[in-house]
Formats: C-alpha cells, sequence, structure tokens
C-alpha cells in the first residue's frame, strides 16, 4: 500500500491564507463594481420633485425605451397628447397614460426610437 502524503501544517497555512486573499480581492471588487454602477436603463433621472429618481415600469421599458422628454415635445390637443416628433396621438383614456411620478413628461417608444410607436406616456398632472 503507497504511503499517504502528508503535507506540512505551514503548507496547509499558506494556502489557506492564499485562498482568503483571493476571496478578498473578488468581494472588494464586486463591492467597487456594484457601488460604481451608473443608474440602470429602467431609471429616470433624478429631478428636484423625486431627488432619488425612480423606475419605468418593465410594461413600459425594456432597458433603453424610456427618456425624459421636454414639454414642447408632446402637445395636448382635444383628441389626446400628440408626439410631436411622430405626429402620434395617444387619445386621454388609452392605457399607455401614466402619471408622471416627479411631474415631467417621459416617452416609452418601442427600441426607444424617436420614430418609434409609443409604449408609454408618463404625462404630468393636468393643471385647472
Amino acid at each position: 500500500m503507497p504511503a499517504l502524503k502528508t503535507r506540512s501544517a505551514s503548507a496547509v497555512q499558506t494556502a489557506r491564507r492564499l485562498l482568503n486573499s483571493i476571496i478578498a480581492v473578488v468581494a472588494l471588487t464586486a463591492a467597487i463594481i456594484a457601488s460604481a454602477a451608473p443608474a440602470l436603463a429602467h431609471d429616470a433621472t433624478p429631478t428636484a420633485a423625486r431627488p432619488q429618481g425612480w423606475s419605468y415600469p418593465f410594461s413600459c421599458c425594456s432597458g433603453y425605451d424610456c427618456r425624459a422628454v421636454s414639454q414642447t415635445s408632446i402637445s395636448e390637443r382635444p383628441e389626446g397628447y400628440v408626439i410631436k416628433g411622430t405626429g402620434e396621438v395617444v387619445a386621454y383614456s388609452d392605457a399607455r397614460i401614466k402619471n408622471s411620478p416627479d411631474g415631467e413628461y417621459h416617452w416609452c417608444s418601442v427600441a426607444g426610437a424617436n420614430d418609434g410607436k409609443t409604449i408609454c406616456l408618463f404625462v404630468p398632472p393636468s393643471s385647472f
């Protein structure tokens, strides 16, 4: 029967230190990457009204479909909201109309294209 090779206690201790060092470096690297990551694509840019920002619902955004748009990009007509870049009319009663959490216009279009069809339109509260 062959003799079992034994490792010295110092070799085992050295291997443990090396393994612990590798684990520490991996954990530190993961923490740095996580803290430095930009806002997710589903997140709206923070505003004065919502300094922490807010998240677009997944039903509206696939990671790149939504963005804030200026007030001049959307107009209100008797038939509904008109997307000036496309001429698309979204009726006031349309389920794609959502309340804007930050009081700004946000437009979600297919593939985030400026000439795409509207998925969702976040609108500020109406002023009477």
